[in-house]
């Protein structure tokens, strides 16, 4: 590839990413056994009546995917600078749409496995003579887990590229003169995009909510002018952010005793959509100024942070299964083990598999021509 079709990588972007899926990690792992009744793991192992540590996950949920989807589109805004459109998307179901579709029938369907296990689905539907064929569909399906960022970045991608040829430029132009006073009245329309297309079973996939922080990327915070602004008031940001999510632990986690964080109404009120909006600001304004930098550990941990994000909940899963959920262990080994295995299996699955032809394209996206670079 020639020099003038590089990306140009911003460090901060790089550094934003591997620490908050670093968190998206811990946070799973009080995720898998939490007291609060949010569902999808093992659920409390402890004899507790409340277990103070689940604290954790009121204070970084509403703000660590808002975060990433942001870094998403100011990535797209750099690629897109230096690639056009078709090139564009064709990277973008390469890396996105392979491994969250085709990667689910190869590989992912052992997340589902886990899964079913961890909720006795599979028990229950060998019970009532279900084909296993279908249940393999089943556990096709329930792979999907984490990967739900990632259909979703697919199709904003595909959506961003009819944007950009309908406005031609033009609101890029527009964006790169917004104001402090203006990024803080960006809370109304993220308020508002919270409250529809929401799916009703599977709470994740927020298709309005979080299209407006990767369109916000893209648009706002890719300018420099902008990131620069957003840098002089870096410490305001971040006094505001920590503030929001200690006030939206407190009130849902300790005055109510445990709300669910990740459904209705909690994750649609204006305490939840501030903690993510200013969290976000303060996760961004706050690398922007102090985290732009680069050295050995950063790049080795960035390179290989889309394999810790992809691979990690399966270890903590399987630790979950094997342990937990049979109860072999004491709880706080069975966090501990949950905790090792997700970054094992994280980096370790991610080692072999961007080195096994076919599967490193179907589970990770990366193509033949790019293997000795399978950084993200």
């Amino acid at each position: 590839m020639n020099n003038d079709k590089k990306t140009v990588r911003k460090d901060y972007l790089d550094n934003i990413r591997w620490i908050t899926v670093v968190i998206v990690v811990l946070y799973h792992v009080f995720y898998m056994y939490n007291a609060e009744g949010v569902l999808g793991g093992v659920g409390q192992i402890t004899k507790l009546s409340t277990q103070p540590y689940d604290i954790f996950q009121y204070l970084v949920y509403p703000w660590f995917m808002p975060a990433l989807f942001i870094v998403a589109g100011i990535s797209s805004r750099l690629y897109l600078e230096k690639h056009t459109n078709k090139e564009f998307i064709k990277s973008r179901t390469t890396k996105l749409l392979v491994p969250s579709t085709i990667g689910l029938f190869v590989f992912q369907f052992i997340q589902g496995y886990v899964s079913m296990h961890l909720a006795d689905g599979a028990k229950e539907l060998a019970a009532i003579g279900v084909p296993k064929f279908v249940i393999y569909l089943i556990m096709v399906a329930s792979g999907s887990g984490v990967l739900w960022f990632v259909h979703l970045l697919w199709i904003y991608s595909v959506v961003l590229v009819l944007l950009r040829k309908i406005e031609k430029g033009k609101l890029i132009e527009v964006c790169s003169k917004t104001q402090i006073w203006l990024m803080v009245l960006f809370f109304f329309p993220i308020w508002g995009a919270a409250q529809i297309l929401n799916t009703p079973i599977v709470q994740v996939y927020r298709f309005a909510f979080y299209f407006v922080f990767f369109i916000m990327g893209y648009y706002v915070f890719s300018n420099e002018e902008v990131m620069e602004k957003l840098k002089k008031y870096a410490v305001a940001f971040i006094i505001i952010g920590v503030a929001l999510c200690i006030t939206f632990a407190v009130v849902n986690f300790v005055i109510h005793g445990g709300l669910n964080y990740a459904d209705k109404p909690v994750n649609r009120g204006p305490l939840y959509v501030a903690c993510a909006y200013f969290g976000s600001l303060a996760m961004l304004s706050g690398m922007a100024r102090y985290g732009d930098f680069s050295n050995d550990f950063t790049k080795w941990m960035s390179s290989h942070s889309f394999g810790l994000y992809v691979f990690h909940y399966l270890g903590i899963s399987t630790a979950a299964l094997v342990f937990a959920k049979n109860a072999l262990l004491p709880a706080p080994l069975c966090y501990l083990l949950s905790l090792v295995a997700g970054f094992l299996f994280g980096y370790g699955l991610y080692a072999i598999i961007s080195r096994i032809p076919f599967f490193r394209w179907a589970v990770l996206g990366i193509s033949k021509k790019k293997v000795k670079n399978t950084s993200r």
